[in-house]
């Protein structure tokens, strides 16, 4: 059952913790050339602009977004630079409890939490870098906020499935003739709306070309309830597919296929969270998995973030140093 998220709502708890950044790399780019995808009646519209609310300074904001969007229109927005450092994991030691982690490391940017239920998709939770909108400190009103959930830069629907992405240089994409393109942040909500395992995320990634012109090339680190999980790389322009072959696994921005553990650890944030997730034989739950991140966390780490693929749970610290936490109502 796909479930929505109006009527069930995201239980919203709200907690304390520390962990302070610093941010030090500039400013992207305002995101301008974001197509027009929103669909919804004016009744729609009214309702998802009057759900927006500021509740941390970072500043991070939360929205819910009422009615339908097409999420295949146009490309991405994407910065020129490339300061992306992310460091994400899956991690299903326990079972019962698989998680999946992740650092976005990137400029001092506002970011919303971004609540959707589309009549013929998933409901999702995820995170979205407003600047990518084009949109500043202060989003009051602004129809821009519209087209927010094209760029989730990570999250989970209620299925289970999560996904987030890094930047990797070496990434490059020769186009399939046939395929539709999409941008390389959009592809997360193709993927959070329409799949439910890893099986049918990396289905999702094949059906499509991706656009990299503008911005970082990037992987992606895929994982769902069932404790499976998977890297998407583009190698010599070709899509490839690590799967995970343990109770865990990381990104950074090395590459995975084809590059041995070995040269993986010699990253610094690969092998510390290697190093960690081995010690607690991959049995961490959400406030172990933030420690993990704290280790690696940079200047720039803009929000840490935690997702129960079986609970639902969401925990979300900023670079403030605040914790917020969600809970999605699982199918």
């Amino acid at each position: 059952m796909r479930r929505t998220l109006l009527g069930a709502g995201l239980a919203l708890l709200l907690a304390t913790t520390g962990c302070a950044g610093t941010d030090d790399t500039p400013p992207a780019p305002a995101g301008d050339r974001v197509p027009a995808a929103s669909r919804q009646d004016a009744d729609e519209v009214g309702r998802t602009l009057a759900s927006l609310r500021r509740v941390d300074k970072l500043p991070l904001y939360e929205m819910t977004y009422v009615g339908r969007y097409d999420a295949t229109v146009g490309t991405d927005a994407e910065p020129e630079a490339s300061p992306f450092g992310c460091s994400l994991f899956a991690a299903s030691g326990d079972p019962a409890r698989p998680l999946f982690a992740r650092n976005f490391d990137w400029a001092a940017n506002p970011a919303m939490v971004l609540r959707t239920d589309p009549p013929d998709g998933y409901a999702s939770v995820s995170l979205v870098d407003l600047s990518y909108l084009g949109i500043g400190a202060d989003p009051t009103g602004d129809r821009r906020l519209l087209d927010a959930p094209l760029l989730p830069f990570d999250g989970m629907n209620e299925r289970g499935l999560a996904v987030g992405l890094a930047a990797d240089d070496h990434a490059k994409v020769t186009p399939v003739p046939g395929r539709p393109t999409v941008g390389s942040v959009r592809i997360l909500r193709l993927v959070l709306d329409s799949a439910a395992t890893v099986d049918e995320a990396v289905a999702v990634f094949g059906r499509y070309n991706l656009d990299f012109d503008g911005g970082p090339p990037l992987h992606y680190l895929l994982a769902d309830a069932t404790g499976r999980s998977a890297v998407v790389e583009f190698v010599d322009g070709a899509m490839r597919v690590q799967r995970g072959e343990g109770r865990w696994q990381a990104l950074t921005n090395v590459p995975v296929v084809g590059v041995s553990e070995k040269e993986r650890r010699a990253d610094r944030r690969y092998g510390a969270i290697a190093a960690a997730l081995e010690s607690a034989g991959a049995r961490v739950d959400a406030p172990a998995a933030l420690r993990i991140l704290d280790q690696v966390r940079q200047g720039h780490t803009r929000w840490s973030v935690t997702y129960g693929l079986r609970s639902g749970e969401v925990h979300l610290v900023t670079a403030t140093g605040k914790e917020r936490r969600y809970r999605l109502p699982m199918d």
